[in-house]
């Protein structure tokens, strides 16, 4: 007996994934960051609710830059004759298979021929980037500074805009991002990064709420002399003994002249 083969997990909703499981698509969308980049699976799926604004015949299933940047053309003046849009940045983010940009596409175009409304859609101010997944994973296996800037920006976009201040606008913004992101991580575990901590930080660490019953008695001692044991807060009720030293002070002699 033959049993399909599982599908990969996609990052969609459940309700997004049975949706796309009745249209009876050319192929499955595997890997939805790969498979929607090129737009003609998006053609695809529109052409079942609009069959004569999108045929597949005039969409092309190549990878390449110009390949994508002509099928996401067409469909959008295709869209525009519904008076239908998807927003410009969610397109552009699946063109350069940014993270989480064909999610929130699918779920969008989900949307808008159901007519069913997403509750966890987050709008392009996400950004794009791997900090979820880096997130993830322990602190040895993320990303240095030169992978973090090549994770997120990719050839494609260098090519779209190639413009030399634009991109060294954008691997600045990326470096800062991971510089704050590894400050944060050396703050929190001091002691992996062999980092001394300030005074401040072992206060804050190693402050423990005041005792009741805090304060200094005399008691006696085998000298004669007075000792005072004093119960301070914050150092978990232990009695700290302070002895009082008497100091005697050398009697001056005045010479007078006669």
């Amino acid at each position: 007996m033959y049993y399909a083969p599982c599908p990969k997990r996609t990052g969609l909703p459940r309700e997004v994934v049975k949706w796309l499981q009745t249209l009876d698509l050319s192929f499955y969308p595997r890997n939805v960051r790969r498979d929607f980049s090129n737009g003609y699976l998006v053609a695809e799926v529109l052409s079942h609710y609009y069959p004569e604004d999108f045929s597949s015949h005039s969409y092309d299933k190549g990878t390449s830059l110009s390949t994508k940047q002509r099928n996401w053309s067409q469909i959008e003046r295709s869209l525009q004759k519904q008076n239908l849009h998807l927003m410009k940045e969610v397109i552009d983010g699946v063109v350069h298979c940014k993270p989480g940009a064909a999610e929130l596409l699918v779920q969008e175009v989900y949307a808008i021929l159901t007519n069913r409304g997403i509750g966890d859609v987050e709008g392009p101010e996400a950004g794009f980037t791997d900090q979820e997944y880096q997130a993830q994973l322990p602190a040895l296996a993320r990303s240095t500074a030169t992978r973090a800037i090549k994770n997120n920006l990719t050839i494609t976009e260098i090519m779209t805009k190639p413009d030399i201040n634009t991109n060294q606008s954008k691997a600045e913004v990326i470096l800062r991002r991971h510089l704050e992101r590894k400050a944060a991580e050396r703050v929190l575990s001091l002691g992996r990064f062999k980092v001394k901590p300030k005074r401040n930080q072992l206060a804050a660490k190693n402050r423990v709420p005041p005792v009741q019953g805090d304060g200094c008695f005399v008691s006696p001692s085998s000298g004669g002399t007075a000792s005072k044991l004093c119960s301070l807060s914050g150092w978990s009720e232990a009695f700290i003994p302070l002895k009082e030293i008497k100091v005697h002070q050398p009697t001056r002699c005045l010479l007078v002249n006669y």
